[in-house]
Parts: structure tokens; C-alpha cells; sequence
């Protein structure tokens, strides 16, 4: 069995490598600079190494089309597995998870013409799964998706236990720039933050915390500074870790140099409530398309858990 996954999903390289899991990459324009997003660590650092800071929020974004998703299946993964996971972020903020369904219906018509003359007998599965999350908050998912995997759990199994750990995955995000989120969001045509709020947040140094749950991208609460705002942050994720996971890992992503991660307010106590609980805290650099659409700098956190109440 194998992984695929889109690069929004925030995961360190380490693990994808360890998992074999292939990534379905995204075509980022930003003025005269393409970029190949397939979260390879060189071509994050040459974005970050460019500094376009602002303008960023004009990039185009191309994710993996349907034919892509295909190509990718019938020239290679149908060769290397008899079933294969695609897990893609929240399916109401980007089309990857419509394409790769698209996609499925050619992968399981053609497949037969590409393994038998390989000498590769016996059915090829294919199955799509939105993480209802976006970010770091696709991450659990993932990691459960490769654990089971490993225990050789039935591909039903499989299935039925990533469809909860879905609908209970939570994504948290502290952006750093409300004016360049507000200017990206006015060219997608995304009214979630408006003007007003973006003036008024950066007059104050007000900043919204951000959540996506369930398919729902929305602002949960708000803190005053950026310092804070990671204290904040940290503190409610080691308040889970120590309440319980669903998968017993908790993970962080970071939009720049992922040497200045550890160095936040507050994440030195989620790294001691993890140790404590046995809980696997994990470090990824946020994806190029996740930095043009939310801007550089933005923390990020995802773990998987049971409804709860929050407050901030």
C-alpha cells in the first residue's frame, strides 16, 4: 500500500522520505519566479531566499490538474503498489481533492494495460480522502494513514478509521501580516478578512487565531501581538496533548527559517508536554502555496482530538 498526498500538507521531509509517500506538486507563479511546490526543503529555501515578501499575494497557483494525477499513477505508483491513499487538505479551499477524484475514475480503467505488461497481476485500488483540514492540521491523517499501513491493516479498515480521524483533525493558524491576508484574500475573492478588520488588527497589533475544522475555515479567537499569539497558541496545543490525542502526535509548521520554530514563546512547553505524554511533536516548514496565501511567517499547528469547548 501507498501515500499520496498534495503539497499543502505540512510534513517534514524526513517522514515523507522514511513513508515513501509521493507528493502531488503545485505550480507557483510570482512574477517573473516559478516554483515547483512538492515540499522539497532546496526550492522552500530558494522562496524564502528570493525575500518577495508582499508581493507574494499576486502569486498564481496552479494545482496538480487532473491529467497530472493520472500521469503520476498509471507511469509510477500503479507499477510500485496494489492500493494507494490520496489525502488532500480541505476540499472547500482548493479544487486538488476534486481533481484527484476526477482523476481516480481514468487510474482505475487504465491500470490493467499498465501492470500486466509489467507482469503485475491482481486489482488496484485507488482511494481519496479529504483531511477536512488544511496545513498542519492534514498532518494527523497522514501519520495514522502510514501507521496503519505498516500494522497491515485491511484497506476498509483503513478507510473507515481516516474518515474520523477527518472529520476530528484541527488546523490552527496565527498569521503575522493581516494586510498581505486581506490582500490575498481580495484577489481570490475570499471575503473572510475584510478591510476594516485587517486596519484595525495592524493599528493594535490585534491577530486572529484561525481554525480549520470540519471543511470550515473560520477565526476562533483573537490575541494582541504576535509573541503572545504563539504563547497562546502553544499553551491550548499542550492543553490537548495532555487531555489526549487521537493520533498521539501534534504538529507545527512554520512559514520561514524553521531554526527560528523551537525559538517561540511557549513552544518549549508544548515540546515538554509532548515528552511527557509520549506524543510525537513534529517540525515542518509551511508549503510555498501555503506561504503565498497566507503570508510568510505564519505559525501553524494540526492534531487530531475529540470536540471540545476552546477558549482564547
Amino acid at each position: 500500500m501507498g501515500l499520496a498526498i498534495d503539497a499543502s500538507c505540512d510534513l517534514p521531509q524526513d517522514f515523507l522520505q522514511q513513508h515513501n509517500i509521493a507528493v502531488m506538486p503545485i505550480a507557483v507563479r510570482v512574477d517573473n519566479a516559478t516554483f515547483k511546490d512538492d515540499r522539497n526543503p532546496a526550492e522552500i529555501e530558494r522562496f524564502l531566499n528570493l525575500k518577495l515578501g508582499s508581493r507574494s499575494h499576486s502569486a498564481e497557483t496552479e494545482p496538480c490538474s487532473v491529467e497530472d494525477v493520472q500521469k503520476l499513477f498509471l507511469e509510477k505508483l500503479v507499477l510500485e503498489n496494489d492500493c494507494v491513499f490520496c489525502l488532500t487538505i480541505t476540499a472547500t479551499r482548493s479544487p486538488i481533492y476534486d481533481h484527484v477524484v476526477k482523476a481516480s475514475f481514468a487510474v482505475l480503467k487504465n491500470y490493467r494495460q499498465v501492470r500486466e505488461p509489467a507482469g503485475i497481476t491482481g486489482p488496484f485500488l485507488m482511494r481519496v480522502l479529504d483531511t477536512r483540514s488544511l496545513f498542519a492540521g492534514s498532518a494527523p491523517c497522514v501519520v495514522e494513514a502510514a501507521r496503519l499501513m505498516q500494522a497491515n491493516e485491511p484497506p476498509a479498515a483503513i478507510r473507515e478509521r481516516l474518515a474520523y480521524i477527518a472529520e476530528n483533525s484541527y488546523g490552527y493558524m496565527l498569521p503575522r501580516d493581516l494586510y498581505y491576508l486581506r490582500a490575498r484574500a481580495k484577489k481570490k475573492g475570499d471575503r473572510s478578512v475584510g478591510l476594516f478588520s485587517a486596519v484595525l488588527g495592524s493599528t493594535l497589533d490585534i491577530k486572529p487565531l484561525l481554525r480549520g475544522y470540519r471543511g470550515d475555515t473560520s477565526p476562533v479567537g483573537k490575541v494582541r501581538g504576535w509573541e503572545h499569539g504563539c504563547e497562546t497558541l502553544f499553551n491550548y496545543a499542550a492543553d490537548r496533548v495532555r487531555a489526549g490525542l487521537l493520533v498521539p502526535v501534534m504538529c507545527t509548521a512554520y512559514g520561514g527559517d524553521l531554526s527560528e520554530l523551537p525559538k517561540l514563546p511557549g513552544y518549549d512547553k508544548l515540546a515538554q508536554a509532548c515528552q511527557e505524554c509520549g506524543v510525537t511533536l513534529m517540525q515542518a516548514p509551511m508549503s510555498i502555496t501555503g506561504m503565498v496565501n497566507v503570508g510568510e511567517g505564519a505559525l501553524t499547528i494540526g492534531f487530531a482530538a475529540e470536540e471540545h469547548d476552546i477558549e482564547f
